[in-house]
C-alpha cells in the first residue's frame, strides 16, 4: 500500500500546474507487439505532464496487405495518470522481471513496460504477469488502446463507410456498460462529428449521443 507521501508525489507529478524545473520528468511507456491481432503493434507514452501519445500500426484486415498507421496526441486525465503511476510504484517500477515464466500459457502479445524518472530507469518484457499491479496496469492500458482504436475506426467509417458506424458504436456501448472505456474524452471530437452529420442515420447519431453523455463527467 502506498504511503501518504508517495500519493502526494503522484499528485504533484501528474499536475499540469507543476513548473518543468520543479520535478524531474517521468515517462511510462507500454508497448505491445502481437502479429495476429489488430493492431499488430501499439505503444502508449504517458509523461508526467499528461500529454500522452499513442501510436499503432497493422493491416487493415486479416486478409489485407495494406497497412494502417495511427498516431494521436491527447491529454490524459489527472485521475488516470495518477492511477498509472501508482500501479507502476506498486510494481516496483519494473526493475525486476515481471513475466510469470509459466509454460503452457497462450501467447497474448509481447508486452513491454518501461519507467524512467530521476531515480529509476527500467523496463520489463512479458507475455503474462502474475503480479497484481502489473495485471491491473496492463488491463488499464489495453482498455485505453481499445478506446482510442474505436475512435480511429469511427473516423474512418465516418469518412468512407457510414453504414458501418452503428455496429462499431454498439460495440462501444458494450464496453461502456462493462466500464472498459478508458479516457473517452480523447475520442469526443469524432463522436461530435458523427452527431452533427445529417447524412448519418438518426439511430446512429442517437447512439453516438448516448455514448457521449455516458462518457461526460457529472
Amino acid at each position: 500500500m502506498l504511503r501518504p507521501f508517495h500519493l502526494v508525489c503522484l499528485l504533484i507529478f501528474c499536475s499540469p500546474l507543476v513548473h518543468p524545473e520543479a520535478a524531474a520528468p517521468i515517462v511510462l511507456t507500454f508497448t505491445v507487439d502481437f502479429p495476429s491481432s489488430q493492431p499488430e503493434h501499439y505503444s502508449i507514452r504517458v509523461p508526467s505532464d499528461r500529454l500522452a501519445h499513442y501510436q499503432s500500426s497493422g493491416r487493415f484486415s486479416a486478409d489485407s496487405d495494406e497497412t494502417d498507421n495511427f498516431d494521436l496526441d491527447f491529454p490524459l486525465s489527472p485521475e488516470t495518470c495518477q492511477k498509472i503511476y501508482a500501479l507502476a510504484a506498486k510494481a516496483g517500477y519494473f526493475q525486476k522481471d515481471v513475466d510469470s515464466r509459466h509454460k503452457g500459457l497462450a501467447f497474448t502479445g509481447k508486452k513491454t513496460l518501461s519507467y524512467k524518472d530521476s531515480k529509476h530507469s527500467a523496463e520489463s518484457t512479458y507475455n503474462y504477469s502474475s503480479i497484481p499491479a502489473v495485471q491491473e496496469l496492463t488491463g488499464l492500458l489495453q482498455s485505453l488502446s481499445a478506446t482510442l482504436e474505436f475512435g480511429h475506426r469511427l473516423d474512418y467509417d465516418r469518412r468512407y463507410q457510414k453504414l458501418a458506424l452503428d455496429e462499431e458504436l454498439k460495440r462501444m456501448e458494450d464496453m461502456a456498460r462493462s466500464n472498459q472505456l478508458v479516457e473517452p474524452a480523447a475520442i469526443q471530437p469524432v463522436l461530435d462529428q458523427i452527431i452533427a452529420d445529417p447524412s448519418i442515420l438518426n439511430v446512429t447519431r442517437a447512439r453516438a449521443q448516448r455514448l457521449l453523455e455516458h462518457s461526460t463527467p457529472r
